[in-house]
């Protein structure tokens, strides 16, 4: 995700807090929160796709799919 849609989610973050959001941000708001969300599982699913285990016998294998 690029920084500046971070910095908007932020933005938008503290503007809550502060006064509020009108109906358009709100929206705004949570198209930008789901396509954050959908990139931090993106990249944890690869991180743990890249995970070997090696086994106390020099086996290795990756991790298994629940």
């Amino acid at each position: 995700m690029e920084q500046e849609k971070i910095a908007r989610i932020n933005a938008l973050a503290h503007k809550a807090k502060a006064e509020g959001l009108t109906p358009e941000e709100i929206a705004e708001r949570d198209v930008l929160r789901k396509e954050y969300i959908a990139d931090f599982k993106r990249s944890l699913i690869g991180q743990l796709d890249a995970i070997t285990i090696v086994e106390p016998d020099g086996t290795k294998h990756k991790l298994k799919k629940r």
